[in-house]
């Protein structure tokens, strides 16, 4: 019987003396410490559910592109195009102008060296032609001055008239509306009193001038009419090149025109990119100030922030602490109880 119970003993022991209670983890001698760590720590997390890690926001969020910004640029693009075609075409024009006047020039004064001294003698007449002309154009602007004024009298006249007749028809009730009318019609019939008096004046000045010019070029014609005949071929040249010459500068003029226009609207394709770009600052700067004012992290909620702790690696290192200790107290608590089994063992062997 005390071999028998001595084989069972050591058989329960496994042979290292150490007997493993029921419902112990079982450590092996060596560096079995580790796996039963391991294993522990495998048994802690199996309980959890696998989280996703919180996304991390950076500090300057994605925005999308400002639509204002791509309809501006092409204005300042389309801008800057027309700008330099226009600006090509006005240095031509501008080569072309003075091309034909330094031709002018030339040809005039080959003509003037044939003819001799008969256009000095010559000029005033076509000089006073060029006044009568002036004065006759003056003359036609007065009168259309003049019509546009008496018509303006005769509308004014009429709603004085309309004025009257609305205030007239109602006697027992005086309508402020009726009298506000009468009272602005009479100042427009006034007012157009005065400018068809003054286009008058005006029109009877400049016809008068006209007149003048008129005679005196008659006069000029009867005086000089041997040199005028001889220097006609210069003085109609010279009307000539004068009229190419005024086509060619109003060509200049609007081309300008066109250039300013082009350069006012990159100006203002250029400033309105300036005013979105402050715009766009100033709500990124507003942006920054609120999150300086509440971090990200506040706003995490309390299972949110056991979660970034199992997301770290920080509990590792605890829950390996804890391995270590666990195991430790295993191999003390066998010990224990091997130590108990190896006295039963002797108890057995004295019994």
């Amino acid at each position: 019987m005390g071999d028998a119970e001595e084989r069972l003993v050591w058989g329960t022991n496994g042979g290292d003396g150490r007997q493993t209670p029921p419902g112990q983890l079982g450590v092996s001698p060596g560096g079995d410490e580790d796996e039963a760590g391991t294993a522990v720590s495998g048994g802690a997390c199996e309980g959890e559910e696998p989280r996703t890690p919180p996304k991390v926001v950076g500090e300057e969020e994605e925005e999308e592109l400002d639509p204002r910004i791509q309809e501006e640029l092409e204005h300042l693009n389309q801008a800057n195009e027309e700008i330099n075609r226009v600006e090509l075409q006005l240095d031509e024009a501008r080569t072309a102008y003075r091309r034909i006047l330094s031709e002018s020039a030339r040809k005039l004064n080959a003509q003037g060296s044939q003819l001799g001294n008969c256009i000095e003698k010559a000029r005033p007449y076509y000089e006073a032609r060029r006044l009568a002309k002036e004065a006759q154009q003056e003359t036609q602007k007065a009168a259309l001055r003049y019509e546009r004024a008496v018509s303006m009298h005769n509308a004014a006249r009429e709603m004085v008239f309309v004025a009257e007749q609305g205030v007239m028809a109602d006697k027992n009730r005086l309508d402020p509306t009726w009298q506000e009318m009468l009272n602005h019609a009479t100042c427009k019939v006034n007012e157009a009193e005065e400018e068809r008096l003054r286009s008058e004046r005006e029109h009877q000045r400049v016809t008068q001038l006209c007149q003048q010019a008129e005679a005196k070029v008659q006069a000029l014609q009867k005086s000089l009419k041997r040199v005028i005949v001889k220097s006609k071929p210069y003085f109609e040249l010279k009307a000539q090149f004068n009229q190419i010459l005024e086509e060619h500068k109003a060509k200049v003029t609007a081309l300008e025109r066109l250039v300013s226009q082009a350069k006012t609207r990159y100006s203002v394709a250029l400033r309105n990119l300036e005013q979105i770009s402050e715009q766009i600052h100033a709500r990124r700067l507003q942006r920054l100030i609120v999150r300086r004012a509440s971090p990200v992290g506040a706003e995490a909620s309390p299972q949110h922030a056991g979660t970034e702790k199992f997301d770290s690696v920080e509990h590792l290192l605890g829950l390996s602490d804890a391995t270590s200790l666990n195991s430790d107290e295993l191999e003390e608590r066998e010990q224990r109880r091997g130590g108990q089994g190896h006295f039963k063992h002797h108890r057995s062997i004295s019994l």
